[in-house]
């Protein structure tokens, strides 16, 4: 086992340096080549020390600098980067690349800072054309002499691409054609001229191989191909940063393409209007950029029927259109950077698996988004104006039920409205169910206002709110009819001692004792009583009010008979409402016979807070007291009012 290990460890040995033999073979020949190639190009005498210097071509080199003048940057076996290209050394770098021909390893050519001569320039292309090269690159050109026609050879070639890049021409009268159809008519598979200020290009005059244009940053205009059926291969086009206005016109530029799969035309000034003209795309194009242009909610019905990606971010495009036709293909859709208020319907987009509305104007998503959409897997909506409310907190709901479906959250997604909440992550937003809930919310406000009238309506039952309410329209309506009867009226004068108000019942002991001992003892006491001095014809509200306005002293006879009788209510109401009116302690209280308390309404509150607080009259049992109680109360009454006769009753001890 040993011996075959060392048997075949002596075998891989022997092959590597039979290739480094091989290799050291290669090299040496290819240099005596180039020696030999470059040595008939230079005068006699100072060939040698020029070829001495020479970076050979399969040495790796930075950045060194040769007697050529060019700058070479890079200088490998299969790649070569030159620098510093100009009219005193652009023919020795044809003659170099003249020596690669076609089964050479050399597939990618590099050249920076040209400033060349037109005619210079075409015959470095010429050269490249025959050789092995199948990449060129040229960037920082300057074209300096005349541009005139020219007769390419495009036979022969392994060129694939030619990538052009800061192309500056600096003839300014020339013909378009000698210099376009140059490049329009390579037979290579890509071809890109970017920041070229180029304005035009024509149309190839031959099927072309073009698979891929990319003609970024010039000032190329809706002429560009129009009319042009020979990009029947073309795959790929660029047109980014251009000048093209018109989407009809790049709909039409395309039909011509059968081919074409995918078209930038970002940052344009791409506008379109309702017009009767339909746009004809390619059918075969199915990624199509239109960002950063000056589209509307127009753009919808003039778009390719086949797409499956659709670029529309930074756009002027406020809502998508419900009667839009149908894009059922439509997998992809950015409509970032515009001025949606809400989440697109997918009534047009069947397909749609993948949606951006980043950076819009959409303060509260819509709930049903992803039941609309129910194809969608993925969502961008962050870094809009969120106006934290209960409808959005319906949209977070949705979220926690998407199963991730919503791209970037929750840093994105933060709160805009209202400024107590602004920069709060939606995730952090809570709003109670009865907040949010508009049916239990009016169920809750009806059960409360139900709740809060009936305590109302038990709280005016119980304290007899409509009797106080009705006694005090009837004691302002009494006044307002006084007032207007004799509005120049001076101020009413006491015609009375003592109002007297008692029931009914208690009619005979207030004829048979309060009066005759008050009104024919000693001293002229005037009673009012409404049986001798209520007015005939007047409302008895109105007697009673006018009787005790023109009383000294109201006197309340109380008995369990007072507390039942309503007159006799009326008549302490307005006692009491004189009493805090005039701010006058003009109540007198006469308790004839005892009163449980719980036989005195609950309107009588006004009563029970008077027994509490003032000190009353108890009518006695005893004869020999009540002399007392007729001096006490005839104190309490005393004062000189006028008499009929202009005299006054003189007052008495």
């Amino acid at each position: 086992m040993t011996e075959n290990r060392r048997s075949l460890r002596n075998i891989f040995l022997y092959k590597c340096l039979f290739a480094l033999t091989f290799w050291s073979h290669v090299s040496l020949s290819v240099e005596k080549k180039l020696f030999t190639s470059m040595s008939n190009n230079f005068p006699e005498g100072g060939s040698d020390k020029k070829i001495k210097n020479l970076t050979l071509l399969y040495t790796n080199s930075h950045q060194s600098k040769n007697n050529f003048d060019w700058v070479v940057i890079e200088n490998t076996t299969e790649s070569l980067s030159l620098s510093e290209i100009t009219n005193d050394n652009v023919k020795k770098l044809i003659t170099l690349l003249s020596t690669f021909r076609q089964g050479s390893r050399l597939q990618n050519l590099t050249l920076t800072n040209m400033s060349v001569d037109w005619i210079d320039l075409l015959e470095v292309l010429q050269t490249v054309w025959h050789s092995s090269i199948e990449y060129l690159n040229i960037e920082s050109l300057t074209q300096l002499s005349d541009i005139k026609e020219y007769k390419f050879d495009y036979s022969g070639t392994s060129m694939k691409a030619l990538t052009m890049k800061k192309v500056l021409i600096t003839d300014l009268y020339f013909s378009q054609d000698d210099l376009y159809e140059i490049f329009a008519n390579m037979n290579i598979a890509a071809l890109t001229i970017a920041e070229a200020e180029m304005i035009h290009m024509v149309c190839p005059l031959a099927n072309s191989p073009f698979t891929y244009i990319n003609f970024f940053k010039n000032d190329l205009t809706d002429l560009l191909f129009q009319n042009c059926d020979k990009l029947i291969k073309l795959e790929t086009l660029i047109l980014q940063r251009n000048k093209c206005e018109s989407l009809l016109k790049v709909s039409f530029m395309t039909s011509h393409m059968k081919s074409l799969k995918y078209l930038d035309m970002s940052r344009n000034l791409l506008r379109h209007d309702v017009a009767d003209t339909q746009c004809q795309w390619a059918e075969s194009l199915t990624d199509l950029d239109l960002s950063s242009n000056q589209l509307t909610d127009a753009v919808f019905e003039c778009l390719p029927v086949n797409i499956k990606i659709l670029d529309l971010q930074n756009n002027q495009i406020t809502s998508v259109p419900t009667g839009m036709a149908e894009l059922k293909s439509l997998a992809e859709l950015n409509l970032a950077g515009n001025r949606l208020a809400d989440l697109p319907g997918c009534g047009g987009f069947v397909s749609l698996e993948y949606l951006n509305v980043e950076m819009n104007s959409i303060l509260t998503p819509s709930a049903d988004f992803f039941q609309r959409c129910p194809r969608v897997r993925e969502l961008q909506a962050g870094q809009n104006p969120f106006k934290c409310s209960c409808e959005l907190q319906e949209f977070i709901r949705v979220e926690r039920q998407s199963g991730g479906r919503l791209f970037g959250w929750p840093a994105a997604y933060t709160c805009e409205y209202p400024e107590d909440l602004q920069g709060t992550q939606l995730k952090d937003f809570h709003l109670s169910e009865l907040a949010c809930n508009t049916t239990l919310l009016l169920v809750t406000a009806l059960l409360l206002t139900l709740v809060l009238v009936a305590v109302v309506a038990f709280l005016c039952i119980y304290l007899d709110v409509p009797w106080y309410v009705r006694m005090t329209w009837q004691w302002t309506q009494t006044k307002r009819r006084a007032w207007h009867n004799s509005p120049e009226e001076p101020e009413r004068v006491l015609q009375f001692h003592a109002f007297v108000s008692y029931s009914e019942r208690d009619s005979q002991w207030v004829k048979n004792e309060l009066i005759p001992n008050l009104e024919k003892g000693e001293g002229c006491v005037q009673l009012c009583q409404h049986e001798r001095n209520f007015i005939p014809g007047r409302s008895i509200v109105e007697n009673i009010i006018l009787c005790i306005e023109k009383s000294y002293k109201s006197i309340f006879v109380l008995s369990p008979n007072f507390v039942q009788s309503e007159w006799c209510h009326y008549e302490l109401y307005f006692a009491h409402h004189k009493l805090f009116s005039e701010n006058s302690n003009s109540l007198i209280l006469i308790l004839l016979e005892p009163i449980p308390p719980y036989i005195i309404p609950a309107r009588y509150h006004k009563l029970k807070a008077l027994m509490a607080k003032r000190t009353y009259l108890e009518w006695p049992k005893e004869r020999s007291k009540r002399p007392l109680f007729w001096a006490n109360l005839r104190a309490a009454i005393n004062i000189n009012l006028p008499l009929v006769n202009g005299k006054t009753c003189g007052e008495r001890d």
